[in-house]
């Protein structure tokens, strides 16, 4: 497939990196040379120095014959003409564009993205992808990710596996058997800094991150089985005002008005704007990382503080601040990748990384076959999917026992006729079923081909 890439910035290096790796031809396209010379240096893709909206750029970077133009440069407009004028010159088929200003995405403007007027096919809105995450993540406290799937009927979470865990050191075919009547399947498991795919025999054991499927009603006992009884936030302070921060805070007081809601924010104007739009939550103007400011907001009494500015650093020392004031727990917005590695040692309970939630959110548009939505984890060593099964596939009609699935691959659930099912030896895929699995990055291609719509590869 012939991509074409506008931004060569941590988002656009991050999906040029997955693209190539998976073999397509990709062309990014950036203003700065610096960024283009890195990107060429350590991918094999072809870098262009311009502006992406120029017809003249576009053409170098070989647009007559791109299957596919994703444009996510800093600027929403350049974004937009760069889609404009690969439909219109061009007739680029697929168009994907980053969307950050919420007044683009207005409902009453939803006519504005269409093939008529503005030709985008898919956008990508950061700050609303990034705030939905956090909702996520606050509605199931002890889950280090959290991810829905099926018309939110399934959800993958990854969680923890403490020393007092009572699964570990059990073989996860025996799990299934100890409790029938929950509908969870391990399918990836993250252990010494590897990630791996795992079989019926495989363990757990203390401090491995188990990536875990099961039916949206058995979260909560599946975490409480892990070891995880951590109670929903009651008291949260949010460090950081801006779009997500503002995002996060309207849906609580819109869906939880009972959770007592603080926000602190550097920006005296913005301060006044979120407190002039939110009904119940205080807004405080001052910085995250005064420790009197932090006192005002009462965080010694907080359950939770969700850290959301801009500046990673702020996030990251103010919640450790916090926890060190008497704030039972944090989650931190980090967007540079050298912090991540390192954030549970500074005492971060979880963080979100807006970069992989992005580019997480675009794959899902790059993949071929009948997929619905991917979820990448482990700076993408392997990815969650929900696929749709049609009745050309080698998935249908059998036994999961009698089908030789790729390495790399396992199915965790299946959603029917709005039931969710956890698969087992017996179990049947239908025609039109669902499926969610857990797939090794290498693996990925192999999903592709299993739910493809084309009748050839089979």
């Amino acid at each position: 497939m012939k991509v074409i890439i506008c931004g060569a910035g941590r988002v656009g290096y991050g999906i040029a990196e997955r693209l190539s790796e998976e073999g397509n031809d990709v062309s990014v396209i950036d203003t700065q040379p610096s960024l283009i010379a890195a990107i060429t240096e350590t991918l094999d893709v072809s870098g262009i120095v311009g502006h992406g909206a120029h017809p003249e750029v576009l053409a170098k970077a070989g647009a007559d014959q791109a299957d596919m133009l994703i444009a996510v440069t800093l600027f929403d407009e350049i974004n937009m003409v760069a889609c404009q004028v690969a439909h219109s010159l061009f007739n680029v088929p697929t168009k994907i564009a980053r969307i950050r200003a919420q007044s683009y995405l207005a409902p009453e403007y939803s006519d504005l993205f269409s093939r008529d007027d503005m030709p985008i096919d898919v956008t990508i809105s950061p700050e609303v992808e990034v705030g939905k995450m956090v909702l996520r993540r606050i509605s199931f406290p002890g889950a280090t990710d959290v991810v829905r799937f099926a018309d939110d009927r399934i959800v993958m979470v990854a969680i923890e596996c403490m020393e007092d865990c009572p699964v570990v050191e059990t073989p996860l075919k025996q799990l299934s058997e100890l409790f029938p009547d929950l509908n969870a399947t391990v399918t990836g498991i993250f252990s010494n800094g590897k990630l791996s795919v795992p079989n019926s025999t495989d363990q757990l054991h203390s401090g491995d991150l188990a990536y875990v499927v099961c039916d949206r009603g058995h979260v909560r006992r599946t975490l409480a089985l892990f070891g995880h009884e951590e109670q929903e936030a009651a008291r949260i302070v949010i460090a950081g005002g801006g779009n997500i921060g503002y995002f996060v805070a309207k849906t609580i007081e819109d869906y939880q008005p009972k959770t007592r809601l603080k926000i602190i924010e550097s920006d005296r104007e913005r301060a006044i704007v979120v407190a002039d739009k939110l009904r119940n939550a205080v807004v405080l103007h001052g910085s995250a990382l005064d420790q009197k400011m932090l006192l005002q907001a009462d965080i010694q009494d907080a359950d939770l503080i969700v850290a959301l500015t801009n500046n990673d650093q702020i996030n990251i020392l103010g919640s450790v601040m916090a926890k060190r004031l008497g704030c039972k727990q944090n989650l931190v917005l980090v967007n540079d990748p050298m912090y991540q590695d390192f954030t549970k040692t500074l005492g971060i309970d979880a963080h979100i990384n807006p970069r992989a939630v992005t580019i997480s959110g675009i794959l899902q548009h790059v993949r071929k076959g009948r997929i619905r939505s991917v979820y990448a984890v482990q700076k993408g060593s392997a990815e969650v999917i929900e696929a749709e099964a049609l009745e050309t596939s080698p998935l249908v009609g059998k036994p999961l026992r009698e089908i030789e699935l790729p390495p790399g691959i396992r199915i965790g659930a299946i959603y029917r006729d709005k039931a969710v099912i956890r698969p087992d030896g017996d179990t049947k895929i239908k025609a039109k079923d669902r499926v969610v699995l857990f797939a090794a990055a290498a693996a990925v291609r192999h999903v592709e081909q299993l739910f493809r719509v084309s009748i050839q590869y089979f």
